[in-house]
């Protein structure tokens, strides 16, 4: 029987990075795409750096606790380029709607965009339309691309940890997906988990006007807080030790994963960003963190390591260890 695409394929785990490693980068690899992070940073004859991304959205519902898919891709899109340190500029938005489409609701989704974009900073200079067959799609597909300078002296990357670093995370994880989880399912929890989307391009200039010594920055989306410090240990050939207790969880985020029976380690975010930061700078790049809006919870949750390279290693609140390893596929399609 023929290999095909599973729908876990997109799901950010073990799968989706198999399936880029073995489908896409043998034949498209070249050295600004073979680093592998949220965006590809190039020199532009001599003139500085640019920071440049591309992103697809299909988050099922369209509407959600929190947001919707035009608040998601402008802020996904945004995040992306400030994961690599850049300023984003310009925003670029494809459209693929499928026909029968409320036009009421594509205007509140272009709101949504208008709202977003005004928050970040960034302008809509591009965009194309399409329409496909009633079944073709799910009510509406959004594709953007991203564009941002990068400021001199700024090298971020997944590959640049290094032992001593300490691992910061901006604020409780897990909210989005559950908020995306019960917006689908139909599921109503005592105190409502609104989706975390939100740019975070301000709270990283902060974070950069506080330390030159910012060495890796990820936003934990798809396969949430577990894949991206996996990621981090795999690109950086280093190991990360983290401890459970230092992971902000919020109460109703935590109760939804244990009666769902989810690890929110592994529950998607879209406005949470995780550092690596330099130990002598970490307590002052905190301190400013604690201070944007976005950053009010932010929590030193572990450090990098010379041992278990490649490896993610958390103490349990029983004080054991444990791998944090990668999963397979999907706690949950399409949060975005």
């Amino acid at each position: 029987m023929e290999d095909r695409v599973l729908l876990a394929h997109g799901s950010g785990g073990k799968l989706s990075h198999d399936l880029i490693e073995k489908s896409f980068v043998p034949t498209l690899g070249n050295p600004i795409l073979d680093k592998l992070d949220d965006s590809a940073v190039f020199e532009l004859g001599g003139r500085g750096r640019l920071a440049f991304t591309t992103d697809s959205y299909v988050v099922n519902p369209i509407f959600f606790p929190g947001g919707d898919i035009g608040k998601l891709a402008v802020c996904g899109t945004v995040n992306d380029l400030s994961m690599s340190g850049a300023l984003p500029l310009y925003l670029s938005l494809s459209f693929i709607i499928e026909e029968g489409l409320l036009i009421a609701d594509l205007e509140k989704i272009v709101n949504s965009v208008h709202q977003a974009a005004a928050e970040a900073g960034v302008k809509i200079v591009a965009g194309d339309t399409k329409v496909v067959n009633q079944g073709a799609a799910d009510k509406l597909f959004i594709n953007t691309s991203g564009l941002g300078i990068v400021p001199p002296g700024v090298d971020i990357s997944g590959a640049n940890a290094k032992s001593g670093d300490k691992v910061i995370v901006s604020g409780a994880i897990g909210e989005h997906g559950i908020a995306i989880l019960s917006q689908r399912e139909g599921l109503k929890f005592h105190v409502p988990v609104p989706s975390d989307c939100s740019p975070l391009n301000k709270l990283v200039a902060e974070m950069l006007e506080t330390s030159a010594d910012l060495h890796c920055l990820r936003d934990p989306t798809r396969g949430g807080l577990a894949t991206t410090l996996n990621e981090f240990a795999r690109q950086s050939r280093a190991g990360i030790n983290i401890d459970e207790a230092s992971i902000p969880v919020n109460k109703s985020v935590l109760s939804a994963c244990e009666l769902l029976g989810f690890d929110p380690l592994y529950v998607a975010n879209e406005g949470k960003l995780v550092a690596v930061v330099a130990p002598a700078d970490t307590d002052k790049v905190l301190d400013k963190m604690k201070q944007n809006q976005y950053g009010h919870e932010a929590a030193i949750i572990g450090e990098v390591v010379n041992e278990h390279p490649g490896r993610v290693v958390m103490k349990t609140h029983l004080g054991a260890s444990r791998i944090v390893d990668v999963l397979v596929g999907e706690l949950l399609p399409r949060i975005c």
